[in-house]
């Protein structure tokens, strides 16, 4: 049962989030010889006061975030 786990920093849509799982687990698909319904796909959002590179938040080097623009979903395969 293949199992991925994205970390990313909060601030997604919904739609982007849903685009990002449905891609993930199609490269898997593609990939790996196993039936769809094995694969399992976790999203950890991560405050952006509680991921640090370098002793600096992206709260602290992005201190004014660019409203994160909605991604069109790609054609879904059929499952």
């Amino acid at each position: 049962m293949p199992q991925v786990t994205i970390t990313i920093g909060h601030g997604r849509t919904p739609e982007q989030l849903r685009t990002l799982i449905h891609e993930v687990h199609a490269a898997v698909l593609r990939s790996v010889n196993t039936r769809p319904e094995h694969i399992r796909v976790f999203v950890h959002e991560v405050p952006r006061t509680h991921w640090a590179t370098g002793d600096v938040t992206l709260a602290e080097m992005f201190p004014h975030p660019t409203p994160v623009e909605p991604v069109e979903p790609s054609e879904r395969e059929p499952s």
